[in-house]
C-alpha cells in the first residue's frame, strides 16, 4: 500500500468514525453487525463483543440485494405510520443510509417498505394462507414511503411483522436514488424475540406451527455479512429497530420477479432438515426444539 492510499484510507476512516459519533447517529453496541470493523483505544481491531464504548467505526460496506418477493408495489402513501389501524407488537423501525462512495450520509434516497402483518397477509394480494383463501385486494397496510434527512436517516411507525409458511419474520425495503431503484433487500429479527411475541401476542397467535426460523430460511441464509440484521431495543411503549444500509448509487438494484436470486444454489434453496434451535450460544440439548 502506497503513502498516499494509507492516508486516503486513514481520512476515509476517520470520516466515518466522526459521523457516527455525532449524537443522531451515535448507536449502541448491539448495533454492531458481524464483520464490522471497530476502532478501540490502542488502534487494535477488535470484535464487537469485547468493546464497551457506544461510538464505533463502521466500515462502508454495501448491504446486500436480495430479492422483492411477489407481494411488492407502490401504493405511493409518504407517511410515517403504515398500520391504518391493524393490531400487532408497536415497532419503530430507524433506517440509516450511507453512500458507500464517501461514507456520507445520504439524504433525500427514497425509502419503501412493506411487510406482513402480523398474521402473516400482506396487502394487496389474494390467494394468501394455509388455505390460499385470504384476499387483501385493495388493501394498503404495512406500505410506505419515507425520504432521508440531512443524516441519511428514515423512520417508520409499525407492528413487529408476522410470519408465513416458508419465510422468517421479516420487512422488505428498497432504496432509490435520483428515481433509479439501487437497493432491494430484506431486515431479519431475532428468533428468541420473534418466537416470544408469537407465543404471548394474541394478535400473533396461530393454529399452525411456525416452520421457518433465521436458520433455515433459504433467503436470511444467503445474507452471510448478517448485514439485513437489525439492531433491536425494548423501550417503554414499542421495540425500535435499526438498520444501517450501505448503498452503491451506481448498483441496480434485482428484478423484481428474479427467481432464484443470483447467487443461490440447490444446496442453499435446500433447508435444513428436523428441529432447530434458536437462542444462539446456548446448546440444543438445554433449548426447546422447534420442528
Amino acid at each position: 500500500m502506497t503513502e498516499q492510499t494509507t492516508r486516503s484510507a486513514l481520512t476515509r476512516r476517520a470520516a466515518v468514525a466522526g459521523l457516527f459519533a455525532a449524537p443522531s447517529l451515535a448507536l449502541p453496541n448491539a448495533a454492531v453487525r458481524a464483520g464490522d470493523s471497530v476502532a478501540v483505544p490502542d488502534g487494535r481491531a477488535a470484535t464487537p463483543g469485547s468493546v464497551a464504548a457506544p461510538r464505533v467505526a463502521f466500515s462502508c460496506i454495501a448491504t446486500p440485494q436480495a430479492v422483492a418477493g411477489p407481494y411488492y408495489f407502490d401504493p405511493k402513501l409518504s407517511r410515517l405510520d403504515v398500520t391504518e389501524g391493524h393490531p400487532g407488537v408497536p415497532l419503530r423501525i430507524r433506517l440509516v443510509v450511507i453512500d458507500t462512495a464517501s461514507c456520507q450520509p445520504l439524504t433525500g434516497a427514497r425509502i419503501d417498505i412493506w411487510h406482513a402483518r402480523a398474521d402473516g397477509f400482506y396487502s394487496g394480494y389474494r390467494g394468501q394462507g394455509d388455505n390460499h383463501k385470504i384476499d387483501t385486494t385493495g388493501g394498503t397496510f404495512m406500505r410506505g414511503t419515507q425520504e432521508t434527512d440531512a443524516q441519511g436517516e428514515a423512520r417508520f411507525h409499525t407492528v413487529y411483522p408476522g410470519w408465513y409458511i416458508g419465510r422468517t419474520p421479516h420487512i422488505h425495503f428498497k432504496v432509490f436514488t435520483d428515481q433509479r431503484n439501487v437497493l432491494t433487500a430484506q431486515m431479519y429479527f431475532p428468533d428468541a424475540l420473534s418466537q416470544y411475541l408469537f407465543g404471548n401476542v394474541d394478535a400473533y397467535r396461530r393454529k399452525r406451527p411456525r416452520d421457518t426460523f433465521n436458520v433455515n430460511d433459504s433467503l436470511a441464509l444467503m445474507d452471510n455479512s448478517h448485514g439485513g440484521f437489525c439492531d433491536i431495543r425494548e423501550q417503554a411503549d414499542h421495540y425500535l429497530a435499526t438498520l444501517i444500509l450501505g448503498v452503491d448509487r451506481s448498483a441496480t438494484a434485482w428484478a423484481d420477479d428474479a427467481w432464484p436470486p443470483p447467487g443461490m444454489t440447490s444446496e442453499s434453496m435446500a433447508r435444513h432438515a428436523g428441529a432447530v434451535a434458536i437462542v444462539p450460544g446456548v446448546p440444543r440439548s438445554l433449548q426447546k426444539e422447534f420442528d
